[in-house]
Protein backbone atom coordinates (compact mmCIF):
# COMPACT_ATOMS: atom_id res chain seq x y z
CA UNK A 1 0.00 0.00 0.00
CA UNK A 2 2.56 1.80 0.92
CA UNK A 3 4.72 1.68 -2.02
CA UNK A 4 1.66 2.70 -4.22
CA UNK A 5 0.80 5.68 -2.44
CA UNK A 6 4.36 6.50 -2.46
CA UNK A 7 3.95 5.75 -6.48
CA UNK A 8 0.85 7.82 -6.62
CA UNK A 9 2.06 10.81 -4.78
CA UNK A 10 4.97 10.36 -7.19
CA UNK A 11 3.47 10.18 -10.23
CA UNK A 12 1.39 13.23 -9.20
CA UNK A 13 4.33 15.45 -7.83
CA UNK A 14 5.74 14.42 -11.66
CA UNK A 15 2.61 15.35 -12.72
CA UNK A 16 2.76 18.78 -11.08
CA UNK A 17 6.52 19.49 -12.21
CA UNK A 18 5.75 18.88 -16.05
CA UNK A 19 2.47 20.77 -15.77
CA UNK A 20 4.54 23.72 -14.26
CA UNK A 21 7.42 23.33 -16.20
CA UNK A 22 5.17 23.09 -19.22
CA UNK A 23 3.53 26.12 -18.32
CA UNK A 24 6.64 28.06 -17.55
CA UNK A 25 8.58 27.02 -20.66
CA UNK A 26 5.06 28.24 -22.30
CA UNK A 27 4.98 31.75 -20.48
CA UNK A 28 9.08 31.92 -22.02
CA UNK A 29 8.20 31.18 -25.40
CA UNK A 30 5.33 33.94 -25.34
CA UNK A 31 7.23 36.49 -24.49
CA UNK A 32 9.93 35.82 -26.77
CA UNK A 33 7.46 35.75 -29.68
CA UNK A 34 5.59 38.70 -28.63
CA UNK A 35 8.75 41.09 -28.98
CA UNK A 36 9.15 39.68 -32.10
CA UNK A 37 5.96 40.71 -33.38
CA UNK A 38 6.23 43.87 -31.82
CA UNK A 39 9.96 44.30 -33.62
CA UNK A 40 7.87 43.78 -36.88
CA UNK A 41 4.96 45.99 -36.72
CA UNK A 42 7.81 48.32 -35.75
CA UNK A 43 9.24 48.06 -39.28
CA UNK A 44 6.41 47.30 -41.03
CA UNK A 45 4.85 51.19 -39.41
CA UNK A 46 7.93 52.63 -40.29
CA UNK A 47 8.12 50.74 -43.86
CA UNK A 48 4.50 52.32 -44.16
CA UNK A 49 5.40 55.80 -43.35
CA UNK A 50 8.37 55.52 -45.91
CA UNK A 51 6.00 54.84 -48.51
CA UNK A 52 3.22 57.57 -47.46
CA UNK A 53 6.58 60.24 -47.52
CA UNK A 54 7.62 58.85 -51.19
CA UNK A 55 3.81 58.36 -52.48
CA UNK A 56 3.42 62.05 -51.31
CA UNK A 57 6.44 63.39 -52.98
CA UNK A 58 5.48 61.45 -55.92
CA UNK A 59 1.36 63.01 -56.03
CA UNK A 60 3.05 66.21 -55.28
CA UNK A 61 5.54 66.51 -58.31
CA UNK A 62 2.65 64.79 -60.74
CA UNK A 63 0.22 67.54 -59.27
CA UNK A 64 3.06 70.18 -60.49
CA UNK A 65 3.30 68.85 -63.43
CA UNK A 66 -0.19 69.14 -64.05
CA UNK A 67 -0.72 72.33 -62.94
CA UNK A 68 2.31 73.78 -65.14
CA UNK A 69 0.77 71.56 -68.12
CA UNK A 70 -2.59 73.15 -67.85
CA UNK A 71 -1.40 76.57 -67.19
CA UNK A 72 0.69 76.82 -70.61
CA UNK A 73 -2.82 75.29 -72.39
CA UNK A 74 -4.64 78.00 -70.56
CA UNK A 75 -2.21 80.65 -71.97
CA UNK A 76 -2.15 79.06 -75.47
CA UNK A 77 -5.73 78.99 -75.77
CA UNK A 78 -6.23 82.70 -74.76
CA UNK A 79 -3.84 83.56 -77.21
CA UNK A 80 -5.78 81.75 -79.69
CA UNK A 81 -8.82 83.44 -78.41
CA UNK A 82 -7.07 86.61 -78.58
CA UNK A 83 -6.21 86.34 -82.07
CA UNK A 84 -9.55 85.18 -83.27
CA UNK A 85 -11.44 87.96 -81.60
CA UNK A 86 -9.03 90.39 -83.39
CA UNK A 87 -8.94 88.57 -86.69
CA UNK A 88 -13.34 88.92 -85.88
CA UNK A 89 -12.70 92.51 -85.00
CA UNK A 90 -11.28 93.22 -88.19
CA UNK A 91 -13.81 91.35 -90.41
CA UNK A 92 -16.37 93.39 -88.87
CA UNK A 93 -14.48 96.33 -89.39
CA UNK A 94 -14.23 95.37 -93.26
CA UNK A 95 -17.88 94.50 -93.49
CA UNK A 96 -18.89 97.55 -91.93
CA UNK A 97 -17.14 99.15 -95.33
CA UNK A 98 -18.65 97.35 -97.31
CA UNK A 99 -21.95 97.96 -96.00
CA UNK A 100 -21.54 102.10 -95.87
CA UNK A 101 -20.10 101.08 -99.53
CA UNK A 102 -23.61 99.48 -100.64
CA UNK A 103 -25.38 101.82 -99.07
CA UNK A 104 -23.91 104.82 -101.03
CA UNK A 105 -24.15 102.77 -104.10
CA UNK A 106 -27.80 102.19 -103.03
CA UNK A 107 -28.63 105.44 -102.47
CA UNK A 108 -27.17 106.66 -105.92
CA UNK A 109 -28.57 104.11 -107.97
CA UNK A 110 -31.98 104.78 -106.14
CA UNK A 111 -31.08 108.52 -106.93
CA UNK A 112 -30.47 108.01 -110.28
CA UNK A 113 -33.56 106.13 -110.56
CA UNK A 114 -35.73 108.55 -109.39
CA UNK A 115 -34.31 111.12 -112.21
CA UNK A 116 -34.95 108.82 -114.78
CA UNK A 117 -38.16 108.25 -113.59
CA UNK A 118 -38.64 112.10 -113.66
CA UNK A 119 -36.90 112.03 -117.09
CA UNK A 120 -39.22 109.43 -118.30
CA UNK A 121 -42.37 111.10 -117.29
CA UNK A 122 -41.71 114.26 -118.94
CA UNK A 123 -40.74 112.49 -122.49
CA UNK A 124 -43.85 110.85 -122.15
CA UNK A 125 -45.70 113.91 -121.43
CA UNK A 126 -44.06 115.73 -124.60
CA UNK A 127 -45.12 112.39 -126.47
CA UNK A 128 -48.61 112.90 -125.41
CA UNK A 129 -48.16 116.76 -126.47
CA UNK A 130 -47.07 115.34 -129.68
CA UNK A 131 -49.47 113.12 -130.29
CA UNK A 132 -52.47 115.48 -129.47
CA UNK A 133 -50.81 118.00 -131.58
CA UNK A 134 -50.39 115.85 -134.61
CA UNK A 135 -53.74 114.19 -134.15
CA UNK A 136 -55.26 118.02 -134.01
CA UNK A 137 -53.48 118.44 -137.71
CA UNK A 138 -54.65 115.38 -138.94
CA UNK A 139 -58.50 116.69 -137.98
CA UNK A 140 -57.36 119.43 -139.57
CA UNK A 141 -56.26 118.27 -142.86
CA UNK A 142 -59.20 115.59 -143.15
CA UNK A 143 -61.59 118.04 -142.16
CA UNK A 144 -60.26 120.35 -144.72
CA UNK A 145 -59.93 117.68 -147.60
CA UNK A 146 -62.75 115.64 -146.56
CA UNK A 147 -61.22 112.58 -146.87
CA UNK A 148 -60.20 109.88 -144.04
CA UNK A 149 -56.46 109.13 -143.85
CA UNK A 150 -57.29 105.37 -144.05
CA UNK A 151 -59.48 105.48 -147.16
CA UNK A 152 -56.46 108.28 -148.81
CA UNK A 153 -54.02 105.26 -147.98
CA UNK A 154 -56.02 102.69 -149.65
CA UNK A 155 -57.18 104.56 -152.59
CA UNK A 156 -53.31 105.57 -153.76
CA UNK A 157 -51.99 102.29 -152.84
CA UNK A 158 -54.61 100.65 -155.12
CA UNK A 159 -53.87 102.98 -157.93
CA UNK A 160 -50.07 102.75 -157.59
CA UNK A 161 -50.57 98.92 -157.24
CA UNK A 162 -52.36 99.14 -160.72
CA UNK A 163 -50.26 101.10 -162.51
CA UNK A 164 -47.13 100.09 -161.35
CA UNK A 165 -48.19 96.17 -162.11
CA UNK A 166 -48.72 96.93 -165.99
CA UNK A 167 -45.89 99.34 -166.56
CA UNK A 168 -43.54 96.63 -164.91
CA UNK A 169 -44.46 93.87 -166.77
CA UNK A 170 -44.59 96.20 -170.12
CA UNK A 171 -41.41 97.48 -169.15
CA UNK A 172 -39.64 93.76 -168.78
CA UNK A 173 -41.58 92.69 -172.14
CA UNK A 174 -39.82 95.25 -174.00
CA UNK A 175 -36.34 94.83 -172.24
CA UNK A 176 -36.13 91.21 -172.93
CA UNK A 177 -37.31 92.12 -176.19
CA UNK A 178 -34.39 94.62 -176.72
CA UNK A 179 -32.10 91.84 -174.75
CA UNK A 180 -32.96 89.28 -177.66
CA UNK A 181 -30.81 91.23 -180.14
CA UNK A 182 -27.86 91.01 -178.69
CA UNK A 183 -28.12 87.29 -177.26
CA UNK A 184 -25.70 85.77 -179.57
CA UNK A 185 -22.92 87.53 -178.31
CA UNK A 186 -24.27 87.19 -174.82
CA UNK A 187 -24.41 83.11 -175.21
CA UNK A 188 -21.09 83.19 -176.35
CA UNK A 189 -19.72 84.90 -173.50
CA UNK A 190 -22.04 82.70 -171.14
CA UNK A 191 -20.88 79.87 -172.42
CA UNK A 192 -17.06 80.30 -172.15
CA UNK A 193 -17.56 81.25 -168.56
CA UNK A 194 -19.37 78.34 -167.67
CA UNK A 195 -16.47 75.94 -169.36
CA UNK A 196 -14.28 78.28 -167.78
CA UNK A 197 -15.98 77.66 -164.05
CA UNK A 198 -17.40 74.21 -164.88
CA UNK A 199 -15.87 70.68 -165.33
CA UNK A 200 -18.62 67.79 -166.31
CA UNK A 201 -17.18 64.58 -165.65
CA UNK A 202 -18.44 64.08 -162.86
CA UNK A 203 -21.96 65.35 -163.65
CA UNK A 204 -21.73 62.83 -166.84
CA UNK A 205 -21.34 60.00 -165.24
CA UNK A 206 -24.05 60.95 -162.78
CA UNK A 207 -26.78 62.96 -164.13
CA UNK A 208 -26.94 61.47 -167.89
CA UNK A 209 -28.03 58.11 -169.17
CA UNK A 210 -27.48 57.36 -173.15
CA UNK A 211 -29.78 55.88 -175.34
CA UNK A 212 -28.97 53.51 -178.75
CA UNK A 213 -31.54 54.16 -181.39
CA UNK A 214 -32.15 51.70 -184.12
CA UNK A 215 -31.97 54.06 -186.89
CA UNK A 216 -31.18 58.08 -186.96
CA UNK A 217 -34.64 58.42 -188.36
CA UNK A 218 -35.87 57.71 -185.15
CA UNK A 219 -34.35 61.28 -183.72
CA UNK A 220 -37.00 62.96 -186.42
CA UNK A 221 -39.56 61.37 -185.27
CA UNK A 222 -38.70 61.73 -181.12
CA UNK A 223 -38.33 65.34 -181.73
CA UNK A 224 -41.80 65.19 -184.16
CA UNK A 225 -43.31 68.24 -186.12
CA UNK A 226 -42.32 71.60 -184.74
CA UNK A 227 -40.47 69.55 -181.56
CA UNK A 228 -44.09 68.77 -180.47
CA UNK A 229 -42.75 65.43 -179.48
CA UNK A 230 -39.78 65.90 -177.37
CA UNK A 231 -41.56 69.21 -175.89
CA UNK A 232 -44.39 66.63 -174.20
CA UNK A 233 -41.20 64.12 -173.18
CA UNK A 234 -39.25 67.22 -171.49
CA UNK A 235 -42.48 68.31 -170.27
CA UNK A 236 -44.21 65.29 -168.42
CA UNK A 237 -41.05 63.31 -167.17
CA UNK A 238 -39.20 66.65 -165.81
CA UNK A 239 -35.79 65.76 -167.94
CA UNK A 240 -33.92 67.18 -170.69
CA UNK A 241 -32.94 65.66 -173.85
CA UNK A 242 -29.96 66.32 -175.82
CA UNK A 243 -29.90 65.51 -179.20
CA UNK A 244 -26.61 65.94 -181.11
CA UNK A 245 -24.59 65.05 -183.92
CA UNK A 246 -24.00 61.48 -182.14
CA UNK A 247 -25.37 58.88 -184.43
CA UNK A 248 -28.35 56.70 -183.45
CA UNK A 249 -28.42 57.47 -179.93
CA UNK A 250 -29.89 60.93 -177.55
CA UNK A 251 -28.70 61.45 -174.36
CA UNK A 252 -31.32 62.07 -171.13
CA UNK A 253 -29.82 64.39 -168.69
CA UNK A 254 -31.73 65.10 -165.15
CA UNK A 255 -30.00 65.35 -161.90
CA UNK A 256 -32.43 62.97 -160.57
CA UNK A 257 -32.06 59.31 -161.18
CA UNK A 258 -35.49 58.71 -160.38
CA UNK A 259 -37.29 61.00 -163.07
CA UNK A 260 -34.18 59.92 -165.44
CA UNK A 261 -34.66 56.40 -165.34
CA UNK A 262 -38.45 56.40 -165.42
CA UNK A 263 -37.93 58.57 -169.10
CA UNK A 264 -35.15 56.25 -170.19
CA UNK A 265 -37.83 53.50 -169.82
CA UNK A 266 -40.79 55.46 -171.32
CA UNK A 267 -38.57 56.75 -174.52
CA UNK A 268 -36.82 52.76 -174.96
CA UNK A 269 -41.11 51.74 -174.86
CA UNK A 270 -41.80 54.36 -177.12
CA UNK A 271 -38.82 53.10 -179.95
CA UNK A 272 -40.17 50.00 -180.13
CA UNK A 273 -43.79 50.76 -180.20
CA UNK A 274 -43.19 52.98 -182.86
CA UNK A 275 -46.51 54.93 -182.39
CA UNK A 276 -44.75 58.65 -181.03
CA UNK A 277 -47.46 61.37 -180.34
CA UNK A 278 -48.07 63.46 -177.72
CA UNK A 279 -51.19 61.39 -176.17
CA UNK A 280 -49.36 57.67 -176.50
CA UNK A 281 -46.20 59.31 -174.52
CA UNK A 282 -48.16 60.53 -171.79
CA UNK A 283 -50.04 57.25 -171.78
CA UNK A 284 -46.56 55.47 -172.11
CA UNK A 285 -45.37 57.57 -169.22
CA UNK A 286 -48.00 56.89 -166.81
CA UNK A 287 -47.62 53.07 -167.38
CA UNK A 288 -44.05 53.32 -166.93
CA UNK A 289 -44.53 55.41 -163.40
CA UNK A 290 -46.46 52.11 -162.53
CA UNK A 291 -43.84 49.96 -163.40
CA UNK A 292 -41.16 51.55 -162.08
CA UNK A 293 -42.97 51.66 -158.70
CA UNK A 294 -43.24 48.10 -159.09
CA UNK A 295 -39.60 47.42 -159.37
CA UNK A 296 -38.77 50.36 -156.73
CA UNK A 297 -40.74 48.15 -154.48
CA UNK A 298 -38.86 44.62 -155.81
CA UNK A 299 -35.25 46.48 -155.49
CA UNK A 300 -36.36 47.14 -151.71
CA UNK A 301 -37.93 43.87 -151.11
CA UNK A 302 -34.42 42.02 -152.15
CA UNK A 303 -32.71 44.51 -149.66
CA UNK A 304 -34.53 43.60 -146.84
CA UNK A 305 -34.26 39.89 -147.14
CA UNK A 306 -30.54 40.22 -147.66
CA UNK A 307 -30.34 41.81 -144.51
CA UNK A 308 -32.06 38.61 -143.08
CA UNK A 309 -34.78 41.34 -141.68
CA UNK A 310 -38.58 40.41 -140.19
CA UNK A 311 -41.23 41.46 -141.68
CA UNK A 312 -41.22 45.45 -143.01
CA UNK A 313 -44.67 47.44 -144.16
CA UNK A 314 -45.14 47.66 -147.94
CA UNK A 315 -45.12 51.37 -148.04
CA UNK A 316 -41.83 51.36 -146.22
CA UNK A 317 -40.11 48.83 -148.08
CA UNK A 318 -41.06 51.01 -151.62
CA UNK A 319 -39.59 53.75 -149.82
CA UNK A 320 -36.11 51.40 -148.95
CA UNK A 321 -36.45 50.97 -153.32
CA UNK A 322 -36.22 54.72 -153.56
CA UNK A 323 -33.14 54.97 -152.04
CA UNK A 324 -31.59 53.30 -154.95
CA UNK A 325 -31.90 56.23 -157.35
CA UNK A 326 -31.16 58.62 -154.60
CA UNK A 327 -27.19 59.67 -153.91
CA UNK A 328 -25.37 61.46 -151.21
CA UNK A 329 -22.13 63.04 -151.94
CA UNK A 330 -21.68 60.54 -155.04
CA UNK A 331 -22.47 57.53 -153.15
CA UNK A 332 -25.78 55.27 -153.56
CA UNK A 333 -27.98 56.14 -150.74
CA UNK A 334 -29.43 52.50 -150.72
CA UNK A 335 -25.86 50.61 -150.99
CA UNK A 336 -25.02 52.91 -147.77
CA UNK A 337 -27.41 52.25 -146.39
CA UNK A 338 -27.10 48.34 -146.34
CA UNK A 339 -23.46 48.72 -145.72
CA UNK A 340 -24.56 50.63 -142.22
CA UNK A 341 -27.22 47.69 -141.42
CA UNK A 342 -24.44 45.28 -141.83
CA UNK A 343 -21.48 47.56 -139.90
CA UNK A 344 -24.00 47.84 -137.22
CA UNK A 345 -25.15 44.42 -136.86
CA UNK A 346 -21.66 43.63 -136.67
CA UNK A 347 -20.93 45.54 -134.00
CA UNK A 348 -24.08 44.98 -132.20
CA UNK A 349 -22.91 41.12 -132.30
CA UNK A 350 -20.10 42.00 -130.61
CA UNK A 351 -21.57 43.69 -128.13
CA UNK A 352 -24.30 41.55 -126.79
CA UNK A 353 -26.97 43.93 -128.31
CA UNK A 354 -30.29 43.20 -130.82
CA UNK A 355 -28.59 42.56 -133.79
CA UNK A 356 -31.48 42.15 -135.98
CA UNK A 357 -32.59 45.61 -134.59
CA UNK A 358 -29.16 46.81 -135.35
CA UNK A 359 -29.88 46.37 -138.90
CA UNK A 360 -33.24 47.53 -138.95
CA UNK A 361 -31.90 51.00 -137.68
CA UNK A 362 -29.38 50.79 -139.92
CA UNK A 363 -31.06 50.56 -143.15
CA UNK A 364 -33.68 53.09 -141.97
CA UNK A 365 -31.15 55.89 -140.66
CA UNK A 366 -31.23 57.80 -143.84
CA UNK A 367 -34.92 56.76 -145.03
CA UNK A 368 -35.86 60.15 -145.22
CA UNK A 369 -33.65 60.82 -148.06
CA UNK A 370 -36.14 58.86 -150.28
CA UNK A 371 -38.75 61.67 -150.43
CA UNK A 372 -36.69 64.95 -149.49
CA UNK A 373 -37.55 66.22 -152.52
CA UNK A 374 -41.17 65.72 -152.97
CA UNK A 375 -41.27 67.74 -149.63
CA UNK A 376 -40.05 70.21 -147.13
CA UNK A 377 -37.83 69.59 -144.10
CA UNK A 378 -34.62 67.80 -143.91
CA UNK A 379 -34.14 64.02 -144.23
CA UNK A 380 -33.83 63.65 -140.57
CA UNK A 381 -37.07 64.82 -140.12
CA UNK A 382 -38.65 63.29 -142.53
CA UNK A 383 -36.83 60.19 -141.83
CA UNK A 384 -38.43 60.42 -138.01
CA UNK A 385 -42.43 61.19 -139.47
CA UNK A 386 -41.52 57.91 -142.02
CA UNK A 387 -40.40 55.79 -138.86
CA UNK A 388 -43.37 56.87 -136.49
CA UNK A 389 -46.31 56.52 -139.14
CA UNK A 390 -44.88 52.81 -139.68
CA UNK A 391 -44.92 52.16 -136.37
CA UNK A 392 -41.25 51.61 -135.85
CA UNK A 393 -39.38 50.83 -132.80
CA UNK A 394 -38.64 53.41 -130.37
CA UNK A 395 -34.95 52.82 -130.88
CA UNK A 396 -35.19 52.65 -134.56
CA UNK A 397 -36.19 56.39 -134.52
CA UNK A 398 -34.15 57.11 -131.84
CA UNK A 399 -31.07 56.12 -134.32
CA UNK A 400 -32.92 58.14 -137.30
CA UNK A 401 -33.00 61.64 -135.14
CA UNK A 402 -30.00 60.99 -133.69
CA UNK A 403 -27.31 59.95 -136.33
CA UNK A 404 -26.36 63.52 -137.04
CA UNK A 405 -26.26 64.38 -133.59
CA UNK A 406 -29.27 66.66 -133.80
CA UNK A 407 -30.49 64.50 -130.90
CA UNK A 408 -29.59 62.85 -128.03
CA UNK A 409 -28.81 58.80 -128.12
CA UNK A 410 -30.91 56.93 -125.91
CA UNK A 411 -30.00 53.58 -126.94
CA UNK A 412 -26.47 51.93 -127.81
CA UNK A 413 -28.18 50.88 -131.03
CA UNK A 414 -28.33 54.44 -131.87
CA UNK A 415 -24.59 55.04 -131.38
CA UNK A 416 -23.69 52.12 -132.97
CA UNK A 417 -25.80 53.45 -136.18
CA UNK A 418 -24.00 56.93 -136.04
CA UNK A 419 -20.56 55.32 -135.84
CA UNK A 420 -21.54 52.77 -138.75
CA UNK A 421 -22.91 55.45 -141.04
CA UNK A 422 -19.48 57.34 -140.08
CA UNK A 423 -17.27 54.54 -141.37
CA UNK A 424 -19.63 54.27 -144.87
CA UNK A 425 -19.27 57.96 -145.59
CA UNK A 426 -15.77 58.38 -144.36
CA UNK A 427 -13.86 55.05 -146.22
CA UNK A 428 -12.19 55.91 -149.34
CA UNK A 429 -13.33 56.65 -152.72
CA UNK A 430 -17.23 56.66 -151.08
CA UNK A 431 -18.39 59.92 -151.66
CA UNK A 432 -17.90 63.25 -153.72
CA UNK A 433 -18.80 66.53 -152.28
CA UNK A 434 -18.61 68.21 -155.20
CA UNK A 435 -21.30 65.92 -156.43
CA UNK A 436 -23.76 66.28 -153.73
CA UNK A 437 -23.19 70.14 -154.34
CA UNK A 438 -24.38 70.28 -157.45
CA UNK A 439 -27.49 68.09 -156.80
CA UNK A 440 -28.10 70.56 -153.73
CA UNK A 441 -28.20 72.95 -156.57
CA UNK A 442 -30.28 71.81 -159.07
CA UNK A 443 -32.89 70.85 -155.79
CA UNK A 444 -32.74 74.02 -154.28
CA UNK A 445 -33.06 75.33 -158.22
CA UNK A 446 -36.45 73.84 -158.49
CA UNK A 447 -37.44 74.43 -154.79
CA UNK A 448 -37.04 78.48 -155.90
CA UNK A 449 -39.43 77.81 -158.93
CA UNK A 450 -42.33 75.67 -157.19
CA UNK A 451 -42.38 78.68 -153.99
CA UNK A 452 -44.48 81.10 -156.77
CA UNK A 453 -47.76 81.13 -156.62
CA UNK A 454 -49.37 79.78 -159.96
CA UNK A 455 -46.49 77.04 -160.86
CA UNK A 456 -47.45 73.81 -161.42
CA UNK A 457 -44.09 72.17 -161.99
CA UNK A 458 -40.57 73.06 -162.37
CA UNK A 459 -37.46 71.51 -164.32
CA UNK A 460 -33.56 72.16 -164.04
CA UNK A 461 -32.18 71.80 -167.09
CA UNK A 462 -29.24 71.59 -168.65
CA UNK A 463 -27.06 70.42 -165.51
CA UNK A 464 -28.42 73.00 -164.15
CA UNK A 465 -28.03 75.92 -166.14
CA UNK A 466 -31.46 76.49 -167.43
CA UNK A 467 -34.93 76.23 -164.95
CA UNK A 468 -38.59 75.74 -166.93
CA UNK A 469 -41.19 76.46 -165.26
CA UNK A 470 -44.42 76.01 -166.03
CA UNK A 471 -47.54 77.61 -164.96
CA UNK A 472 -51.03 76.93 -164.24
CA UNK A 473 -52.95 79.05 -167.11
CA UNK A 474 -56.14 79.81 -165.29
CA UNK A 475 -54.31 81.74 -162.81
CA UNK A 476 -51.30 83.39 -164.38
CA UNK A 477 -51.82 85.75 -167.63
CA UNK A 478 -49.19 86.50 -170.31
CA UNK A 479 -47.89 89.54 -168.52
CA UNK A 480 -47.98 88.04 -165.16
CA UNK A 481 -45.68 85.16 -166.44
CA UNK A 482 -42.76 87.91 -167.51
CA UNK A 483 -43.17 89.29 -164.19
CA UNK A 484 -42.62 85.73 -162.74
CA UNK A 485 -39.84 84.74 -164.57
CA UNK A 486 -38.27 88.46 -163.06
CA UNK A 487 -38.82 87.63 -160.02
CA UNK A 488 -37.79 84.07 -159.90
CA UNK A 489 -34.45 85.57 -161.58
CA UNK A 490 -33.87 87.82 -158.55
CA UNK A 491 -34.67 85.10 -156.16
CA UNK A 492 -31.71 83.06 -157.59
CA UNK A 493 -29.25 86.00 -157.78
CA UNK A 494 -30.07 86.59 -153.78
CA UNK A 495 -30.23 82.75 -152.36
CA UNK A 496 -28.02 80.69 -154.74
CA UNK A 497 -24.34 80.57 -155.68
CA UNK A 498 -23.92 78.88 -158.84
CA UNK A 499 -21.12 79.28 -161.76
CA UNK A 500 -22.34 80.73 -165.14
CA UNK A 501 -25.57 81.77 -165.61
CA UNK A 502 -28.75 80.03 -165.05
CA UNK A 503 -32.02 80.52 -167.90
CA UNK A 504 -35.05 81.47 -166.61
CA UNK A 505 -38.01 80.09 -168.92
CA UNK A 506 -41.81 80.72 -167.98
CA UNK A 507 -44.13 78.44 -169.93
CA UNK A 508 -47.95 78.94 -170.25
CA UNK A 509 -49.85 76.67 -171.98
CA UNK A 510 -53.49 76.01 -172.02
CA UNK A 511 -54.95 72.97 -173.31
CA UNK A 512 -58.70 71.77 -174.21
CA UNK A 513 -59.64 68.53 -174.08
CA UNK A 514 -62.69 66.27 -174.16
CA UNK A 515 -63.58 63.14 -174.50
CA UNK A 516 -66.01 61.54 -176.91
CA UNK A 517 -68.55 58.57 -175.36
Amino acid sequence: MDFNAMSVITLLIGLVVGVGGAIALTFLLGNNAGRKAEKLLNDAKKEADKHKRDSLLELKEESFKLKQENEKEIKERKAEIASSEERLLQREKSLDKREEMLQNRDNLLEQKDNNLSALQKQVQEKESKMDELLKEEMEKLETIAKFSREKAHDLIMKRVEAEMDTEINEFIKEKEAEAKLEVDNKAKSYLVNAMEKYSNDVTNIQTVSTISLPNDEMKGRLIGREGRNIRTIESVTGVDLIIDDTPEAIVISSFDPYRREIAKQAIETLIKDGRIHPTRIEEIYEKTCKDMNVRVTEIGRDAVYQLGLSKMDPALVNYVGKLNFRTSYGQNALQHSIEVANLAGLMAAELGENVQLAKRAGLLHDIGKSIDFEIEGSHVDIGVDIAKKYHEDEVVINSIASHHGDTEQTSIISCLVQIADTMSAARPGARNDSMENYVKRLEQLEGIGNSFEGVDKSYAMQAGREIRVIVKPDKIDDLTSYKMAREIKEKIEAEMQYPGTIKITVIRETRAQEEAK
